[in-house]
């Protein structure tokens, strides 16, 4: 069936993940085994195992750093810091141009962006992890298919010799 980057041993062997043991058995123990693996996970479950409660607390953070809700909550808040502070001009806690809104503003966003980093780079962790198991399951797929296509090879071929067989006893049955 042409040129194969792997025979169809090693392709079994990448996708189970498994010991080279696989390499004991014959193609049709390996066939079955292939057939009856499942090579799929659930990626979402495998993740969340691995979480810890700061990596959870940070995701929580990414998303409601990330919501409309915080963005309108915070433009509320500075829009009334700052008008507080307008309209007490002398009498303010923080007068023009504001340093303690400015430093204010400066920690948050050292504390923030990290946190959202953290999050974002678990989130890049899954989908490494999504993207390994679709190339698992494409390489079955794929060796799955090429079985089938083997197969029907086979099949056609028989057929043709049958249909051969045929025609020979008729011609042999013929006066």
């Amino acid at each position: 069936m042409g040129n194969r980057p792997y025979s169809r041993k090693e392709l079994v062997d990448i996708i189970l993940d498994s010991d080279k043991s696989v390499l004991e058995y014959d193609d049709d123990d390996i066939t079955e085994l292939v057939l009856e693996t499942k090579v799929t996970k659930n990626i979402n479950e495998a993740h969340d195992r691995k979480l810890t409660r700061g990596d959870l607390m940070a995701d929580k953070l990414a998303t409601f750093a990330g919501s409309w809700f915080f963005i309108s909550f915070f433009l509320l808040a500075l829009v009334l810091w700052i008008g507080v502070n307008v309209l007490l001009q002398n009498r303010s806690y923080d007068p023009y141009p504001f340093i303690l809104l400015n430093l204010i503003l400066s920690c948050i966003a050292a504390i923030q962006a990290p946190i959202i980093m953290m999050s974002q780079n678990r989130q890049e962790e899954k989908d490494r992890m999504r993207s390994k198991n679709d190339y698992r399951v494409n390489l079955k797929s794929e060796f799955l298919i090429e079985e089938l296509y083997d197969k029907i090879e086979e099949l056609n071929r028989s057929v043709l010799e049958m249909k051969e067989t045929i025609k020979q006893n008729k011609a042999e049955q013929q006066p």
